[in-house]
């Protein structure tokens, strides 16, 4: 079927090309009755804007780039859900791509996004390094970061992101007043940035509470498999005669130490408990349900939109940290009788 066009509607109303082009775009040289006529002509023709012609005019695309880590990961699905909604009500496009935590492909992706004429990018987890950030300002497309790994203290860019030095705080403060006293963190330098926070402000709460040296195992795991799987072999190297409590970088590397608990006999909570972060949706189901450090995952998606938004209207533009909650459910118990010094 062939698309209806500006002539077909200005040969029905009987008006020129121009004076439709106009009406459409609601110009108020055109007469409201002739708008009203010609819009209601166009309702009835079942005419389509042509969104590349539109784009051509205003010098925009209504388009927004999305690049995250890995579409795999639920943390980010959930994070896309915010940035959509926004997007969606303003009526921009969402392009998603994922870097798989390549810096070199992250920039790549940034690049085909800038072919494409998108309005503004949303980078998530940044890790580019100073070259790659000389190239995105000369690229000089608007660009907010989200959980940023590295500093972008870059003039033009602006970050949303979550208080991760906070979210360790809460972890320590709920284990410390069960009763653990031999505890782990088990994180990821995947992400750099976030994995030190959290295990910072896990190891320096629990110091200040008088935790004595060698109380606290810290590992960090260097591989890009899978969280799950993460989690799984860095459980397999604890020393579980002391150790009664895990603090995990995020909740599939505690489901993955969950999982190497349930393989050994090892029973959570009364033997162990565990203590993830994000609070993704299937943390709630595992079995047992996982306490754990909660990022407001949607919020943050639409905040960071929300300030694309105000970016590309030139309206002022503020960096947001937003703050996590602890969730707890039933991972997390009192540490077993007798552990405690």
């Amino acid at each position: 079927m062939r698309r209806v066009s500006i002539e077909d509607i200005a040969r029905h109303a009987e008006v020129s090309h121009s004076t439709v082009s106009r009406a459409l775009r609601g110009n108020k040289r055109i007469s409201l009755t002739v708008r009203t006529r010609i819009l209601q002509i166009a309702n009835e023709l079942g005419y389509t804007p042509n969104a590349i012609a539109q784009s051509l005019q205003q010098r925009q695309t209504n388009t927004i780039g999305l690049v995250v880590t890995d579409v795999a990961d639920p943390f980010w699905g959930e994070v896309v859900k915010g940035v959509e909604a926004v997007s969606m009500h303003n009526q921009k496009a969402l392009f998603l791509s994922a870097s798989q935590y390549d810096p070199s492909r992250q920039l790549a992706v940034i690049e085909v996004f800038h072919q494409r004429r998108v309005d503004g990018i949303i980078v998530g987890d940044s890790q580019l390094g100073d070259a790659q950030m000389n190239r995105l300002a000369r690229i000089k497309v608007p660009t907010v970061f989200l959980n940023s790994q590295v500093d972008h203290a870059y003039p033009g860019f602006h970050a949303v992101g979550i208080d991760n030095y906070a979210g360790g705080v809460l972890a320590a403060q709920h284990l410390w007043a069960l009763g653990h006293r031999h505890l782990a963190y088990l994180g990821s330098t995947k992400r750099p940035a976030s994995n030190q926070m959290r295990s910072l402000g896990f190891a320096e709460t629990l110091r200040g509470y008088g935790l004595p040296p060698g109380a606290l195992a810290t590992h960090h795991s260097t591989s890009l498999a899978d969280d799950l799987r993460i989690g799984y072999e860095l459980a397999s190297a604890i020393d579980y005669t002391q150790t009664t409590a895990l603090f995990c970088y995020n909740d599939s590397i505690a489901l993955g130490a969950l999982t190497y608990c349930r393989s050994v006999g090892i029973a959570v909570p009364e033997q162990l408990s565990i203590v993830g972060f994000d609070d993704v949706a299937i943390a709630q189901f595992s079995m047992p349900a996982l306490t754990t450090i909660a990022q407001p995952k949607v919020a943050l998606g639409e905040t960071a939109m929300q300030l694309l938004l105000a970016v590309l209207a030139g309206q002022p533009s503020i960096d947001t940290i937003l703050t996590p909650t602890l969730v707890v459910r039933h991972s997390s118990a009192p540490a077993p009788k007798g552990t405690a010094q």
